[in-house]
């Protein structure tokens, strides 16, 4: 499958038909190269797993090709499994200063901080890993230090956009470089590999500048405690938040880890340099209602977030109620509606007042719409167009838009192995993609036997039977069975499976109640009777033999 000379292919293992997840990958002369490592949300489809990310299985097998694992920004779907797979990859990492300081907390978290090779680089900046010469490009997102990449081959340049939109007036850093991206277009493109996630968005995707001025005026015409939850990453909006807070004479407490973390990391890199020290969640309470902003995680009704405690009524320090606002000032992102809206409506609930893009401008997209995806094909005039990071909609579309402007689009899917050169640009091969589910500070495969299951046991239940018997296979004292997720503990129904339970071990035949792996089967398949008899589902069924 690897080639080892004159050879140029593109391989995504996630974020190619959906949005999360990134970790995309170029093989140049048998040696690899990584970009982006993130992690996506289980949401509703799968509700046994809060975290997922992308199994790294295939290049972990060749890890000693793997030149180096380049970061493009510090959003979690680009850098959020970092900590988490490294040890299957062992390489040196690249970043920018912003995005290299988000890293370090991550790898400091998971004790690695002094295992992994953190270069940083400066935005714009260029470096060499093997055949590939990289250029880091500046583009404007909803983080800081979000970079494009221009990757030199001797087969031909490639352009991987990383997340990017064309602003004027991005706020914090400068606005996407627009001249080397058309200096790469007159050098000559072979590939861009461009962001789709607002593919299917007429337009423009709108101003951070024009964000801050509406929140401004916002925020001075609210009475009562105002709550504002953001995107923690999104460093320009936590800025327009604290002034628009500041000149609407009100202090900025911020509640939540992430915000905690991300504004550390903002600070050491020089942002927010101009903004007051946030006060802490225990200080928000000394300060009147009409005097208070509280800063807050929680954006996409995350189940543990501080907003969600908050809806509920069960955060420690913080309390919302009638006459406070609550502004969502960030996206929805596909499969969190459910989570997102049961929030709002404990809110509301509690007479809370909820505002989000939908009825005020309070958020912008940080992915281009239709009308930036022409412009930067006119700047790049790459031959060919490989839409990535979006769903399948998003990537048609995606390139149904590069056709019209003359560019051949190429639509691939997590696993198809684009051979860029020689030849003629195809998926030749394939490789084995898969996801893996955060558990705990565990990495498990989602599709493995512990997930599996998490799923039986979440629609299903469990069932435990325990039993202790003598040398001889006789029953001693009583069998019981416990059903958490069935029945309540006091539910005489416990009571009658445990005395079929111990009625059915008791009619097995000795020799069998003589051997301990015999009879635990043979309990197993008993109890699992019992209670599809009983209840008419199957769920995961266990037994506990104790041999006295």
């Amino acid at each position: 499958m690897d080639a080892h000379t004159g050879d140029l292919a593109f391989l995504p293992l996630g974020g190619t038909g959906e949005i999360g997840m990134n970790l995309n990958l170029y093989r140049c002369d048998g040696h690899w190269l990584a970009v982006d490592c993130g992690i996506g949300f289980g949401g509703n489809e799968l509700p046994e797993a809060d975290v997922i990310m992308p199994d790294p299985a295939f290049i972990a097998e060749r890890r000693d090709k793997l030149l180096g694992l380049v970061i493009t920004h510090a959003h979690e779907d680009h850098v959020g499994a970092v900590a988490h797979l490294w040890r299957q990859l062992r390489c040196p990492v690249y970043a920018t200063p912003f995005t290299a300081a988000v890293l370090r907390r991550k790898l400091t978290e998971a004790h690695l901080v002094a295992d992994v090779r953190l270069h940083v680089i400066p935005p714009g900046g260029s470096f060499e890993l093997g055949p590939f010469k990289l250029q880091f490009l500046r583009v404007a997102h909803s983080t800081p230090e979000a970079q494009g990449l221009a990757i030199r081959t001797p087969y031909g340049t490639i352009v991987h956009t990383g997340d990017w939109k064309l602003d004027a007036n991005p706020l914090v850093g400068p606005p996407t470089d627009e001249a080397a991206f058309s200096a790469l277009g007159d050098e000559g493109v072979l590939a861009m590999v461009c962001d789709s996630t607002n593919a299917l968005v007429e337009g423009h995707s709108g101003s951070e500048g024009d964000v801050r001025r509406s929140l401004a005026a916002l925020i001075k015409s609210i009475n009562g405690r105002i709550a504002i939850t953001c995107f923690a990453s999104n460093v320009a909006r936590v800025e327009s938040i604290a002034v628009a807070a500041r000149d609407a004479g009100r202090s900025v407490a911020l509640v939540g880890r992430s915000l905690r973390n991300l504004e550390t990391a903002a600070r050491e890199t020089g942002y927010l340099s101009t903004i007051p020290q946030f006060l802490s969640e225990d200080a928000a309470n000394d300060v009147p209602d009409d005097n208070l902003l509280i800063l807050i995680t929680g954006s996409q009704g995350e189940e543990r977030s501080a907003l969600a405690r908050v809806a509920a009524d069960t955060h420690p320090n913080i309390a919302l109620g009638e006459g406070d606002t609550v502004i969502f000032s960030s996206r929805m992102i596909p499969g969190n509606e459910k989570a997102i809206g049961a929030v709002q409506d404990n809110l509301v609930r509690r007479g809370v007042r909820v505002m989000t893009d939908n009825d005020h401008m309070v958020h912008v997209s940080g992915h281009p719409a239709r009308d930036e995806l022409r412009k930067l094909y006119r700047l790049v005039r790459p031959r060919y167009a490989v839409p990535v990071h979006g769903e399948w909609r998003h990537l048609t579309s995606h390139a149904a838009l590069a056709q019209e402007l003359g560019v051949t689009p190429l639509t691939l899917e997590n696993g198809d192995i684009l051979s860029l050169y020689p030849g003629r640009p195809q998926v030749n091969d394939s490789a084995p993609v898969g996801r893996l589910a955060l558990d705990g500070n565990r990495v498990v495969p989602l599709q493995g036997g512990v997930m599996a299951a998490r799923r039986r046991m979440l629609f299903n239940g469990v069932v435990v039977g325990s039993l202790a018997v003598d040398a001889t296979g006789r029953v001693m004292g009583r069998a019981r069975v416990t059903a958490p997720g069935l029945f309540e503990p006091e539910d005489p129904e416990t009571e009658r499976l445990s005395r079929d339970f111990g009625a059915a071990i008791a009619d097995l035949p000795a020799p069998l109640r003589r051997d301990d792996s015999a009879l635990q089967d043979a309990a197993r398949a008993a109890l699992r009777k019992i209670v599809g008899r009983k209840l008419g589902k199957k769920p995961m069924v266990d037994v506990h033999l104790l041999r006295v």
